[in-house]
């Protein structure tokens, strides 16, 4: 049975508690990157994305080099941990409909799980299907 750390993403990028939103705002501006992981000594702080940085440090005028990423990031809406079954992590992430969810292991991140590459991987176990002959 796959684990979601068989088909996580290893040490995935982040930022910590004390960078600045301006940091943050240069990640997100790679159009790759949707959310930019703040973490507080390898424990998982929260999240920024760009719809953070406008709502928190722009609409507001806070100045985005004196802001703090603790001070605006927010709790991520769901983690899954390490060692949960795969299929199961997909099933919970198709229900709510999430790309990416970070993966925790004692409340430490450890990796980030994306929903395209569990679908390869569970397509990848399934048994090959027999045609009638």
């Amino acid at each position: 049975m796959s684990r979601v750390r068989d088909a996580m993403v290893s040490d995935p990028l982040t930022l910590d508690v004390a960078a600045s939103a301006q940091e943050a705002g240069t990640r997100l501006s790679d159009p790759g990157v949707r959310a930019v992981l703040v973490c507080d000594e390898g424990a998982l702080a929260g999240v920024v994305t760009r719809k953070t940085l406008v709502r928190e440090v722009v609409a507001t005028g806070r100045d985005p080099a004196a802001t703090s990423l603790g001070q605006i990031a927010e709790p991520p809406n769901f983690t899954l941990d390490a060692d949960a079954e795969l299929e199961a992590a997909f099933r919970a992430m198709e229900e709510r409909d999430l790309e990416r969810v970070p993966v925790t292991e004692n409340g430490r991140l450890v990796g980030i799980l994306s929903r395209a590459v569990v679908q390869r991987r569970l397509a990848e176990d399934e048994p090959p299907i027999e045609e009638a002959v």
